[in-house]
């Protein structure tokens, strides 16, 4: 007699609310870490306001998304960074040969910059994440051998660059994340999150575009070189 795991249900219902071409584009968008209207993400997807919303109420009550009503608009975001990890990790999985090349330059333009530097839910991705991450790794402040960890110096480090650590919830301080551009892992969880939100918010990146590109700015160059010894002139 076999005893079938309990969770096989629950799995299964989850891959059927991701396994559509529409609510996987929305996701994706989602990615960007801030929230969404319902028209936005419609426009984005190509489709009807009607289909979108249609697929959005799934997408909340399968507990993926989070919505958020102020008058007549509705807000959705990711539910909370297991939601973003699981979006994250099964888009890394997609070959890099099956994504479609850009047939126009603004199209070409748009990729490069994302390639470049781009948000991840809530850390930073793309070359310029990779380079964080060497950076973190080169100084002693953060491991990868064992997965990744942040030694003493790194916690430290944080305190020393006016960098707020948030300790309080069950996110793990550091995790991997495999890079879907560069095939390599980048800085997530706590630290992660803590190291793009500061770049954000002191002006040492921007975001460009309609998508989740950024870029270093001269402040951000001055900073990244002098508190991680950065050779920031390759993510120009």
């Amino acid at each position: 007699m076999t005893h079938r795991d309990p969770r096989a249900p629950h799995l299964a219902r989850l891959a059927a609310l991701i396994a559509d071409e529409t609510r996987a584009a929305c996701l994706l968008a989602l990615l960007d870490g801030r929230a969404w209207t319902a028209g936005e993400l419609a426009r984005h997807a190509g489709v009807a306001a009607s289909t979108l919303s249609e697929h959005l109420g799934k997408l909340v009550a399968g507990g993926l998304l989070a919505e958020e009503r102020q008058g007549r608009h509705r807000y959705v975001r990711l539910a909370d960074a297991r939601a973003a990890q699981l979006v994250e990790d099964l888009a890394a999985q997609v070959a890099p040969q099956a994504v479609v090349r850009p047939r126009t330059l603004r199209g070409s333009s748009a990729g490069a910059a994302m390639a470049r530097g781009r948000t991840c839910y809530d850390h930073l991705a793309g070359r310029l994440g990779i380079a964080v991450t060497d950076a973190f790794t080169a100084r002693g402040l953060l491991r990868q051998d064992t997965g990744f960890a942040l030694t003493d110096a790194g916690v430290a480090w944080f305190g020393s660059a006016g960098i707020r650590l948030d300790r309080t919830g069950r996110r793990p301080l550091a995790r991997a994340c495999l890079d879907w551009t560069e095939r390599r892992p980048h800085l997530a969880g706590v630290a992660g999150a803590a190291v793009c939100r500061h770049a954000l918010e002191a002006g040492w990146c921007v975001r460009i575009g309609s998508e989740r590109a950024v870029k270093v700015t001269a402040a951000g160059e001055r900073a990244l070189a002098g508190l991680l010894g950065m050779d920031v002139m390759t993510l120009r």
